[in-house]
């Protein structure tokens, strides 16, 4: 099953029709004149300032009017745009205050990507336990997924995450080296927060989509040994391939999900 949590938004379109042919009909053969409404358009000017860092992760984007004046639109427009960016996760509305560019650091956003939800209770966020990680090589099936080479440098990690002191994720991450240069084993091995909050703070790295594929799995040794459970106990096999703007791949996860007091959510709309 594949799941993606977000869409690329369309980039502008141009509106003219095709060429035309000699007689001053359409040319054979040629695909009808396509438009982008002009929302969308709106849409994809705004991603493109996210993109550049222009208002970064939590900061307030301009006003609907400040933003319709720069356009040369109107503020219903521009609102029509905004509407499907925060739909989308990658901007807040704040009652009274304003429009905010998404961040991880949010509460409301660390469930974004993670869909585990306890069967009672209240969902909350793990506690992480890491206990590998290091530089390599990256293999073959992870270069080709995050579209770098094979060989080149990649940074690896191995986690156990718990609720309420009971081992329930086992992930492997693998993030390509060249955009995290400054990410030290140390610095991975010291941190307890959301992965992506600390890729976002430090690296200017915002996830804003994700594709998974799950199924189920049973438990082999090493994954029954880390999360204390019977080898051969049926878990959710979750492999995550994560996107920043500009539809760039910068994280592959393989997690394994205990589901014994858990179910994965999956919000349909």
């Amino acid at each position: 099953m594949v799941k993606s949590f977000s869409m690329t938004p369309a980039q502008p379109i141009s509106s003219s029709s095709a060429a035309p042919s000699s007689s001053g009909g359409r040319t054979a053969g040629a695909s009808p004149p396509r438009f982008s409404p002009l929302y969308q358009q709106i849409k994809a000017l705004i991603m493109q300032q996210l993109q550049s860092g222009e208002w970064r992760a939590g900061e307030l984007i301009p006003s609907e009017m400040e933003l319709a004046s720069r356009f040369k639109v109107s503020q219903g427009t521009v609102r029509k745009a905004i509407d499907e960016l925060a739909a989308e996760n990658l901007v807040v509305r704040r009652q009274g205050k304003g429009t905010f560019v998404a961040t991880h650091q949010e509460a409301r956003s660390q469930f974004r990507f993670l869909r585990l939800k306890p069967d009672v209770g209240e969902a909350h966020y793990p506690d992480n336990v890491i206990i590998e990680a290091k530089r390599l090589r990256a293999p073959a099936d992870i270069a080709r997924q995050l579209d770098i080479k094979t060989g080149d440098s990649v940074v690896f990690m191995k986690r156990i995450q718990s609720f309420d002191g009971a081992p329930t994720i086992l992930e492997e991450l693998w993030l390509p080296g060249q955009l995290f240069k400054g990410l030290s084993v140390e610095r991975m091995l010291q941190y307890k927060g959301p992965m992506y909050a600390l890729l976002e703070t430090e690296f200017g790295m915002q996830m804003i989509r994700a594709v998974e594929n799950i199924r189920a799995v049973a438990a082999d040794r090493q994954a029954s040994e880390l999360l204390k459970i019977a080898a051969g106990t049926p878990l959710l096999s979750v492999n995550r391939l994560s996107f920043t703007y500009g539809d760039k791949p910068v994280e592959v996860r393989r997690s394994l999900y205990v589901t014994n007091g858990h179910h994965y959510e999956n919000a349909l709309n």
